[in-house]
Order: structure tokens, then sequence, then C-alpha cells
């Protein structure tokens, strides 16, 4: 990938002739090479922009939605289970049955779009490699366009990768994953893609020319189009993407229940409505996954207004306190009540191969996350590295020998609005408040290169980690907290420990990506000091990469 200023590109106006029954011209103002025009095609651009046209409008309806939402909270208002949809968590009905190739789940790699990171999860043992376009991705219009041609030639069993640098060979098995896409979530624009004047959904822009590209290839092999969907926080939202699942499959005649979903339950709001979420899209659904990383960083989002509300050093945060049990379990029940798969998460760990102790230390870690997981009933689990395969499925494979644990329907299990919203015990301590200005200037510094998915500390880090280290800092600072030694936490504070972290890094770095912490440090002082709450750090972080340079992943 070439550095270059995002400036510095030219709006191309693609001529279309397909579009010229829809009105006004689409522009894009990205290159279109030869290579991206086999994905951004003019057939391709004409499906995008009859589902942005169709459903646009709802999407702006239900991000409204969410703002009304937050401002009641704001005013003293706790989330609880729907009055209203009342009949449908107590009503007799099902999803629809589950594909054959999605019987069995018990092990998911998740990881980004590049060639080589596709072919070694598909290769890993795994039963699915969820393809994410969302947090472990940083929406560079090369990152995005390389992906849909990777997964496209993935899926063709076309896809090789030659590492100059190793001299290594890569290319698909014989036997692969199964393959999920998480597009962006519906608060993310696709600024390359102007519709009508605006930027267009940045979901319906992964999930339509994923769809476009691949959905007939998929169901001719005997597999479908398969998606992870991210941060919603209402059925309503879940409904809208039904909506969009029933278009899409009817402009390119598949019979409607091709596409299969399963919906991370990754925000405190969507707990209280999991009943009505598969509802929405039980003829679409593959049941519910537990998003541990964005449900603590939607904790403390959603309840922000309030001061007594303060969350203790993120690595006390566990599987094992009250609050996140208890919705992992309700997961559990919701979905097996329905005859679906509830999913595990994700174990922040990863293999340490330079140190044999931490290394095991590490496993140890990650072996008991996935007994817990098995033990509750969960039906499968997510790992974020191909060395975690074989630890996670052993778990799995003693726990659950059949193909998943739906006939566990924890009857005699129940769950509060009250043991959802208990704020766990804990102390916040300076290790706790460094390593949250380290993981995010080294998050946000990575990204703002074009990777969305590095290992810091030994753990795994995408937005989602990245954004409960910010939005802690932010926590503690406004609702005078203070750390374990007596000390407040203040902005001065922050400011001196980021002070320290870029001298601490600036002699073991190069000017670019020197001049990608000090970027990062910015944003981080500005999301620290903001009066309100700034709902996701990507967006302003995708702002920056938009008006300023990128620091691309060729410059490390």
């Amino acid at each position: 990938m070439r550095s270059r200023s995002v400036l510095g590109w030219k709006p191309v106006t693609m001529e279309i002739s397909a579009l010229s029954s829809l009105g006004s011209e689409v522009q894009i103002t990205a290159p279109v090479s030869s290579n991206f025009a086999a994905i951004v095609s003019a057939d391709a651009i004409n499906f995008l922009t009859i589902l942005q046209r169709k459903f646009g409008a709802r999407r702006k309806e239900l991000l409204s939605a969410r703002i009304a939402r937050q401002a009641r909270l704001d005013a003293g208002e706790r989330p609880d289970f729907l009055s209203e949809t009342k009949h449908i968590r107590e009503g007799r009905w099902s999803c629809a049955p589950v594909p054959a190739d999605l019987q069995d789940r018990r092990v998911e790699i998740t990881g980004p779009v590049d060639r080589k990171m596709i072919i070694n999860a598909l290769n890993s043992g795994a039963c699915v490699f969820m393809a994410d376009f969302e947090d472990s991705s940083t929406p560079l219009w090369d990152n995005l366009i390389d992906g849909q041609l990777n997964l496209k030639d993935a899926i063709r069993r076309t896809i090789a990768f030659d590492d100059l640098k190793t001299g290594k060979h890569y290319r698909l098995n014989d036997e692969t994953a199964v393959i999920f896409v998480r597009p962006r979530g519906w608060h993310m624009l696709e600024q390359h893609v102007l519709i009508d004047g605006e930027p267009m959904s940045a979901s319906v822009f992964d999930f339509g020319l994923y769809f476009f590209h691949n959905a007939q290839e998929l169901v001719k092999r005997g597999s479908g189009p398969y998606f992870y969907l991210p941060k919603m926080e209402s059925h309503l939202e879940a409904r809208l993407w039904n909506d969009i699942f029933i278009e899409a499959q009817n402009m390119l005649g598949l019979p409607q229940g091709s596409i299969r979903s399963t919906c991370l339950i990754e925000t405190i709001l969507a707990t209280f409505e999991m009943d009505e979420i598969l509802y929405e899209l039980r003829d679409h659904s593959a049941g519910l996954n537990c998003g541990r990383w964005d449900y603590i960083f939607s904790f403390i989002k959603k309840l922000s207004a309030d001061r007594s509300v303060i969350l203790p050093d993120r690595s006390q945060i566990t599987m094992t306190t009250h609050f996140m049990r208890s919705y992992s379990k309700l997961c559990i029940k919701t979905c097996h009540n329905r005859n679906i798969h509830a999913m595990g998460g994700m174990s922040a760990f990863i293999p340490i191969k330079s140190d044999p102790v931490a290394n095991e230390k590490a496993l140890a870690q990650v072996r008991a996350d996935k007994e817990r997981e098995a033990l509750d009933g969960h039906d499968g689990t997510w790992v974020a590295h191909p060395g975690l395969v074989p630890v996670a499925m052993e778990v799995f494979n003693r726990v659950m020998p059949q193909s998943n644990q739906i006939d566990k329907k924890l009857a005699d299990y129940s769950v509060t609005a009250a043991d959802l919203l208990e704020v766990p015990g804990g102390e916040i301590t300076e290790a706790g408040l460094r390593q949250n200005v380290a993981v995010g200037l080294g998050y946000v510094e990575a990204w703002l290169r074009g990777i969305g998915c590095v290992p810091l500390f030994n753990l795994m880090e995408d937005a989602a980690t990245a954004e409960i280290s910010r939005a802690q800092l932010w926590q503690w600072v406004h609702h005078g907290a203070s750390l374990n030694d007596g000390r407040r936490v203040t902005k001065e504070l922050c400011d001196q420990f980021i002070d320290q972290e870029l001298a601490e890094v600036r002699p073991t770095l190069d000017q670019t990506r020197f001049a990608a912490y000090e970027q990062a440090a910015s944003l981080m002082r500005n999301l620290i000091r903001t009066d309100t709450f700034v709902d996701f750090l990507t967006i302003p972080a995708y702002n920056r990469i938009l008006k300023t340079e990128v620091f691309t992943a060729a410059d490390r």
C-alpha cells in the first residue's frame, strides 16, 4: 500500500449507464484502479444505490432514536425490558432451522480481511472465520476493496499469497472454515461513495458489495451469505437489517432465508431486547453472540451521565463479574429457547512465543474462559489467533461432544434488570490508568496507519478494547474517580501519563510512526476533555484519515 494524501484524491464520477434510470449521479471520491473496478462495477454500484435509496432514511431515523434514548438515559431513565414487546418474549416461536454448515460452530476465529489473514484463518481448523470490516479493520479505501477482492477469491478457492519477506507461499487447504462477514455498524458512513450528494451507509456498502459478488456463488457451493451484525441497540435496528435482507435476496433472485445473521449483543440496550432481535430476524437468524468488549464499553457510554457508575481497572472486569455473567447466561437461555446458537465471546489473550511461562499462563486463562462458556451452555466461542484454535477446540470437544447445546434450555435461570446493571466492584490503580493510556495511544496509532487489529502487551486489541480504555479515562476524569493511592484522576494526570508514554516510545520509532503517535495523543486528549461523551472514537479517527495524510502499514 502506498502513502498518499487523501486530500490529493480527485473525486471520480463513474460513468455507469445502468444508473441512468436512478436519477442523480453517483460519485466515488477515491481511485478506482482496474483491479478495483471488478468490485466497484456498474452493476454493483447500481445494487448499492437501490439499497441506499430505499433504506437510508430509516437508518437516519434509527440513529436519531439513539440520540433521543441517550437523552432519556442522561436524565435518569434506566434500561429495562420493554412492556410493549412482552408478548414476543413470552410467545412460543422459533427461529428458522439451522443450515447444515452452521450446525457446529464450536470455535470461530476472527480477524481483518487482508489476504494472508484470510488464508490462515480459513486454514486454522476453526469451524467459522468471521472476516471483519469493522472493529479489526481501518476503513481505508484500499483496505475495504482489497478485502472484498480477497473474499471473492477465497469463496472461489483461487486465493493465494506469496510473502516476499519469508518466501512462503500460502494457499487454501482442502477443508476450510465457513465464512461470515461483519460489516461496519449503522453509525458509520462510507465517505468515499456519495449517492445523491450524501455519503452512503457503511453497513450497506460492506454488506452490499459482499452479497452482490458472492451470494449466488455461496448458495451454489452449498453454503450461503452469512453475516455478523454489530452494535445494534434495538430490535427496530434488527428489523431494518431484515428488510434489507429481504430486498437483497429478491433483487438477486435468491430464496428468502439464504442469508443468515448472528447479532452481536454488545450494547447494554440490546441485552434487554434479545428475544425481540431474534424475532425480527427469525427467518434469517444464526443466533446471538456475546460481544463482551463492546458490551463493557457500552455500559460506560450509555450510563455516562450517572456519576455513581464508576468501573474499576479494565483487567478486573472479567466474565465472572455478576453483570457480565448475567448477560452471558441470558443470551444462552434466550437463544436456546428459540432453537438457535448462543455464541461465546473473545478472550483477548494471545500466545506469547518469547516467554514459555507467560505463554502457559495466558493459555490457562483462555482454557478457563472457554470452559466457563462451554459449561454454561454456549454453542461455540471466539478466538483471535490461530494458535488458540486447538486450545478452544479441546475444551469444547471435551464439554460438548455433540454439534451444539441448543437442547440446554436453562429453564430455571432468570435475570432481572438489576442483575444486568450491577456495577462491579474493584479498584482503580495507577497501572490500570497507564495501561488505558498506552492501549489507547498504541491502538489509535496503528489504526491511523491502516492497521485495525494489533497485539499490545500480550493482548489482542481492536477498536472495542481501545474504546474501553478511552471510555474509562473519560469516566474517571469526569466523575472525579480516585486511584487506590488517593490521587484524583484528572485531565492533568492523564496528560502527564500521555506525555510520558510519548517520551518512552519516541526513541523506538521512525518519524512517520511517531507522527501517528502524536495524532493519536491529540485525539485521546480531545476525547478525554469533551464535556459530553463521544459515542465512537472511530468517527473522529475516520475524519482524521480523510482530512490528513494517511499513515499506512507500509510506513512501519
